[in-house]
C-alpha cells in the first residue's frame, strides 16, 4: 500500500503563470473539461496581458483567483508564480502548470492516486511534459507526440549552472510506478498544499536556473522527487507564436500590435530591468549550489546539499555529473569512487549525416535540429538542439553535413540520432547513425581543438 495523505479537503490549487499567451483559456477550459472531479479545483492565475487582449471569461468567483497586471510590470515568470502562491487557502494539493497544456481524462484522480504509489510522506511528481501542437485544423485540436518524459542533465552554463533536458522513457509492458527524479519541472509540478508553505517560490528568480534551484530547496526540505509513471499533461514547447518576456521588453511604439498606453500605469522609472534580473538571479542560484548563504528561499534542513550530489550523481561546484546519471539511469546513485570526477572528459563529437536521408522541409527554414549522442546500450548521454541561426548555410545539396558536439562524460559515444523540426514547429523524420572511430575525440590542452575537427569534417 502506497502512503496515504489526509487533509481537511481534497481541493486542488492550480497555478498558472501567463505572459500574452492566446493558449490560457484553452488550457484551462481543458484542464477543467478533463477533470474527474472539477469541482475540487481552485485556479490562481497571474495574467500578464496589454489592454488589446480580450477579457477572460472566468466568472468572478473562489474557483478563479485572478491576479491582473500589466505585461510592462511583469518581473518574469517567477516572480508571478510566487504572486500566484500567495492566492492559496489551504488546498490539499498543488499542480504548477504552464498556460500552454492539454490534459489527461481523469487527470485529477490519477495524479492523487499516484502520489500514493511513491509511498513517500512528502512526494512531488514532475517532469518536462510531453510535447504537443496545437492545430488549426477543426477535426485535430492537437497533434501529440511522443511518450513519457524523465529529466536528465545536458551540460553546465558559463556560469555554472546545470542545463537539464528531456529524454523519453523507454516503453515497458508494465510502468508500475512511478520513478524516482533528479530534477524538477516548473511547467509540470504536483505535490502535497503544504509545499506553498514549507518551500514556496523565490520571485527574485527570473527564468533559467529556477528548475535546479527549485529541485534543491525541495529536496533539501524533505521532499521526495518523483517522474509520474504515465502522460498526464501536455505541453506546447515550440510556441512560435508567443511573446517572451525577455524579448518583449522594446518600447510600445516599437513592439508591432501592442498599443502605446498600458492598461495600468507604470512609469518608465520602474519597468523591471530583464537583463538585470537575470544577472541577480543566476548569481543567486550559483550561491545556492555552492551551498553558501543566499538570504531568503535558501536550502531546507531536512536533508544536505551533499545528501542531494550523492543522490544524483552529480559534483555542482565543479560541474562533473557522474556516468550514471549521465545515462539517465533512476537514482539514488549507487556509491560512486573517491576522485570519480577525474574521469570526466570532454570530448568532441562529429556527426556526419547524409541530406538526403530528410525530408526536404527540414532545410526549409528550421526552426531547430535535435541532435543526440548515445552509449553503446543505445541510451542517450547527450543532447544539443541546433537552432535555424546555425542551419541556414545547410540547403540539403551536401555530400554530407558535419553537426559538431561538445560534451563532457566519461561514455565514449557509438551513435547519434537527428530530429529536425521545421519552421511550424512540426517535428520531422527521425535520422540514426554509427559513429566513426575519427568522429569522436578527448580534447586536452596538448590535443587538437574544435577548429581542428571543424576542418577535418569538411574533407
Amino acid at each position: 500500500m502506497g502512503q496515504q495523505h489526509h487533509s481537511a479537503n481534497d481541493l486542488i490549487f492550480i497555478s498558472i503563470a501567463s505572459y500574452r499567451d492566446a493558449q490560457l483559456v484553452p488550457t484551462v477550459r481543458d484542464c477543467f473539461a478533463k477533470a474527474q472531479r472539477p469541482e475540487r479545483l481552485r485556479f490562481g492565475i497571474c495574467w500578464q496581458h496589454g489592454d488589446e487582449e480580450q477579457s477572460l471569461p472566468f466568472s468572478d468567483s473562489d474557483v478563479f483567483r485572478v491576479i491582473d497586471v500589466d505585461w510592462r510590470a511583469s518581473r518574469g515568470a517567477c516572480w508571478a508564480r510566487a504572486e500566484i502562491m500567495k492566492q492559496w487557502q489551504g488546498e490539499a494539493y498543488f499542480l504548477q502548470v504552464d498556460s500552454h497544456c492539454r490534459f489527461a481524462p481523469g487527470w485529477d484522480e490519477r495524479l492523487i492516486a499516484q502520489l500514493a504509489e511513491t509511498g513517500s510522506s512528502k512526494p512531488i511528481l514532475s517532469t518536462y511534459a510531453t510535447p504537443f501542437t496545437p492545430s488549426t485544423d477543426a477535426d485535430i485540436m492537437e497533434r501529440l507526440n511522443g511518450g513519457l518524459h524523465l529529466m536528465s542533465i545536458q551540460a553546465f552554463s558559463a556560469d555554472g549552472l546545470p542545463q537539464l533536458k528531456p529524454v523519453e522513457i523507454p516503453l515497458v509492458p508494465r510502468r508500475t510506478r512511478p520513478l524516482r527524479a533528479r530534477f524538477l519541472a516548473a511547467g509540470f509540478l504536483f505535490t502535497l498544499g503544504s509545499f506553498v508553505e514549507e518551500v514556496g517560490y523565490d520571485p527574485d528568480l527570473y527564468f533559467f536556473g529556477e528548475e535546479i534551484a527549485m529541485t534543491l530547496r525541495a529536496f533539501t526540505h524533505g521532499y521526495d522527487l518523483f517522474h509520474p509513471r504515465e502522460t498526464l499533461v501536455w505541453h506546447d514547447y515550440v510556441r512560435a507564436y508567443a511573446r517572451r518576456h525577455w524579448t518583449d521588453r522594446a518600447k510600445p511604439e516599437e513592439a508591432p500590435g501592442v498599443s502605446a498606453e498600458p492598461e495600468h500605469d507604470v512609469p518608465d522609472h520602474e519597468a523591471p530591468d530583464h537583463e538585470a534580473m537575470d544577472k541577480q538571479s543566476r548569481e543567486k542560484i550559483r550561491r545556492l549550489l555552492h551551498g553558501e548563504p543566499v538570504g531568503s528561499f535558501g536550502l531546507g534542513t531536512a536533508r544536505s546539499l551533499a545528501d542531494y550530489e550523492s543522490y544524483a550523481g552529480v559534483n555542482l561546484r565543479r560541474r562533473k555529473v557522474q556516468d550514471y546519471t549521465r545515462r539517465s539511469l533512476e537514482p539514488p546513485n549507487p556509491p560512486a569512487a573517491e576522485g570519480w570526477e577525474e574521469e570526466i572528459y570532454t570530448w568532441m563529437v562529429r556527426v556526419m549525416v547524409d541530406p538526403k536521408r530528410f525530408n526536404p522541409a527540414a532545410f526549409e527554414g528550421p526552426l531547430f535540429w535535435y541532435v543526440t549522442l548515445h552509449d553503446q546500450q543505445g541510451l542517450e548521454i547527450f543532447r544539443r538542439d541546433f537552432p535555424g541561426s546555425e542551419l541556414q548555410a545547410v540547403t540539403g545539396s551536401e555530400e554530407k553535413v558535419a553537426l559538431i558536439c561538445e560534451m563532457e562524460s566519461g561514455i565514449i559515444p557509438v551513435s547519434w540520432t537527428v530530429w529536425p523540426v521545421n519552421s511550424k514547429g512540426l517535428w520531422l523524420n527521425r535520422v540514426r547513425g554509427e559513429l566513426a572511430e575519427d568522429d569522436y575525440a578527448i580534447i586536452r590542452d596538448d590535443q587538437p581543438g574544435d577548429d581542428d575537427l571543424k576542418e577535418s569534417s569538411n574533407s
